[in-house]
């Protein structure tokens, strides 16, 4: 009797010991991972920043005659040198960045030259819009195309599957702009379903403006955006569910009598849901790029007009106070994506056997 609890009591420290090992190499491991995504967010940062303020300084556009506009011809040359020096745009192009680079790390992204505001004002206010627009779309698309990818292979090969694969590879072909424009003939000009554009109503005050009114502005620029993204989840989760049931546990679940959605439930969903939820988060990069052309199209005042805006009139600060802001975007939505499969995939835990 003793020696069975003495026993006993060994297998419990070992196994605890394991479990706490397994709970340490994995956090070490999630911590190994974090610590070089900031070292290559660091770097991507840096890269980013140089180039960008490269380009835009080597491009064709005046900064000061974008920011003087129309009364170009009323100001002087003293006039222009004095506003040249108030952004410190006579100054050698090594030291504008390196002042740039400073005024960053500080927190500091500079002064619109469009606006006469803060660029850290500007990107808040016009993110929460973009915010709204982007993660309703996000959602949309996700679910849409989860959903058409799981019919097209549950049906595979009839003429329902051929519908989705058409409808797929034609969206995927399909630009946003186009898209964009084709939604608001449709919908706002020839329907009148919807306005035309605009995140609220023209001419009203924004204490006067409703969820309703909001609503309705939002819903074309989602629709579009939703449209052009689905096609990647459906066909990727399409694919992925015809290999699982091709598998060799799928033929025993089947020769069992399972069939249809108990056999997609038990068995499939499991296994095309994670890639699916992975490939939604790594698409940040295609959803912001399309809210670009979106926002243009309807005139949303968003992330995506701003930089149309910013890059026409050479309004370098909040050119590259957006340039910073959408990369960081990006790469939190890689990065939520690289973790959710090392959090969530059984393949990349170590020791679960223990």
């Amino acid at each position: 009797m003793c020696m069975g609890m003495v026993g006993l009591q060994q297998i419990i420290l070992l196994t605890g010991n394991g479990v706490i090992n397994v709970n340490k190499n994995r956090f070490g491991k999630i911590g190994i991972f974090l610590l070089l995504k900031g070292v290559r967010m660091a770097t991507l940062l840096f890269a980013i920043c140089l180039i960008s303020f490269l380009l835009i300084k080597n491009s064709p556009i005046d900064p000061i005659q974008a920011y003087i506009g129309a009364d170009m011809l009323k100001v002087g040359p003293e006039q222009r040198e004095k506003i040249a020096e108030y952004w410190g745009v006579n100054q050698p192009v090594t030291v504008q960045f390196l002042n740039w680079g400073s005024a960053l790390l500080k927190g500091d992204l500079g002064t619109s030259m469009i606006f006469r505001r803060p660029v850290s004002e500007i990107i808040g206010e016009r993110f929460l819009n973009s915010l709204v627009l982007m993660m309703t779309a996000w959602a949309l698309s996700g679910i849409i195309g989860f959903v058409m990818g799981v019919v097209s292979a549950m049906k595979k090969d009839t003429w329902l599957d051929r519908v989705i694969k058409w409808y797929c590879y034609t969206l995927a072909s399909t630009p946003t702009f186009w898209m964009g424009l084709l939604v608001l003939i449709v919908f706002a000009v020839w329907l009148r379903w919807f306005p035309i554009g605009m995140a609220i109503p023209a001419g009203v005050l924004a204490e006067d403006v409703t969820v309703l009114d909001k609503m309705k502005h939002l819903i074309l620029p989602a629709i579009t955006l939703s449209m052009v993204g689905v096609a990647n989840v459906a066909l990727h989760t399409r694919q992925k569910l015809i290999d699982v049931l091709s598998s060799d546990y799928i033929l025993f679940a089947r020769a069992r009598g399972e069939r249809g959605f108990t056999l997609f439930w038990r068995h499939g969903l499991r296994n095309v849901a994670l890639p699916a939820i992975t490939l939604q988060f790594a698409a940040f990069s295609e959803l912001f790029g399309g809210a670009v052309l979106a926002e243009q199209v309807f005139s949303y005042p968003g992330l995506g007009q701003a930089t149309v805006e910013a890059g026409i009139r050479g309004d370098v600060p909040l050119l590259l106070g957006l340039v910073i802001f959408s990369t960081l975007f990006v790469f939190v939505g890689n990065l939520l994506a690289d973790l959710i499969y090392l959090l969530l995939d059984p393949r990349m835990k170590e020791g679960r056997t223990i």
